[in-house]
């Protein structure tokens, strides 16, 4: 019985032999090819170590990366300040705080035509956010060319009711308070416009007023000709509290930028409320220079 079962054929004792056979001869070259060829152990050592070393090089650039992109944006000083969006450079806009793409989203509009007429058109470019609108809002200015004209007769023909001294130009020799001039005043000013007006009244309250003339050359494209028409008649000056703000009140004045206010808000949780500006001056964020201009500006 148990020979019906175990019992093999000539032919298939034959090819049982011819399999174990092959199956050694298998076994034996994968055993002796290190040994005849110790370069391909070498080769597959070296590969291994390659890929480990690949492995490790990924991994420390996942790591570095975020603390690459920390420390830019940590150091990217925002400098806040007037600027018409229909003439700024690339430039400009990076040191405002808006994105290298958004800037180049600016300047491919403005290459296809584009303007902008109004400060709320500046909102629907693309990218930028509504808080970031909300916060360059007050420094953007139109300049006269760019400004919306008027699109109806009825429009001008209200216009044509308006005072007739609208176009009166001062004499040379005449001077204006730099204080309290509104825009009716500043455009008989010759070479002043409603735009650059605009942009004077704006300086003036985000500094919280002038305490000299030369300050107008702080505004771009005024030149030190503009001015032989001002005085300064010390009005008083607004004040910040720097004991009271937060970051963002605080660069919202021109002569505060982001980091100088990091600092005052940290001094303050760490060393309790500052008592003079000699206190700033042992950061490296404050100059003497950034002091003495601040200093007519702040009080504690």
């Amino acid at each position: 019985m148990w020979k019906d079962f175990l019992y093999f054929t000539k032919t298939e004792r034959t090819g049982f032999y011819v399999l174990i056979a092959l199956i050694f001869v298998v076994f034996l070259i994968f055993w002796t090819i290190p040994l005849i060829f110790p370069s391909a152990q070498v080769n597959e050592q070296m590969s291994e170590t390659a890929y480990r070393e690949f492995l490790a090089s990924v991994h420390q650039k996942d790591k570095n990366w975020n603390y690459n992109d920390y420390y830019i944006n940590k150091k990217q000083e925002i400098i806040l300040a007037p600027f018409d969006p229909n003439t700024a450079d690339s430039i400009t806009f990076v040191r405002l705080g808006i994105r290298p793409y958004i800037a180049r989203n600016i300047l491919h509009y403005r290459a296809k035509g584009g303007k902008f007429r109004t400060p709320e058109s500046f909102a629907k470019v693309y990218g930028l956010s509504p808080d970031q609108f909300k916060l360059l809002k007050p420094y953007i200015t139109i300049g006269d060319n760019f400004l919306k004209k008027a699109d109806s007769l009825r429009q001008f023909a209200a216009r044509a009711g308006q005072d007739t001294l609208k176009y009166y130009k001062y004499p040379e020799g005449t001077v204006i308070s730099l204080d309290d001039a509104d825009t009716t005043e500043l455009k008989k000013i010759p070479g002043v416009g409603i735009g650059t007006a605009k942009r004077i009244i704006a300086y003036r309250q985000q500094l919280g007023g002038f305490y000299k003339v030369s300050q107008l050359q702080e505004i771009s494209h005024l030149s030190a000709e503009l001015n032989r028409w001002f005085i300064i008649k010390k009005e008083p000056i607004h004040r910040i509290n720097l004991n009271k703000y937060n970051v963002e009140r605080l660069t919202s004045h021109p002569y505060i930028n982001f980091y100088q206010a990091k600092v005052i808000v940290e001094h303050r949780n760490k060393k309790g409320a500052l008592k003079s500006l000699r206190e700033l001056s042992l950061y490296e964020e404050f100059t003497s220079k950034d002091l003495e201009r601040l200093a007519p500006y702040i009080c504690f």
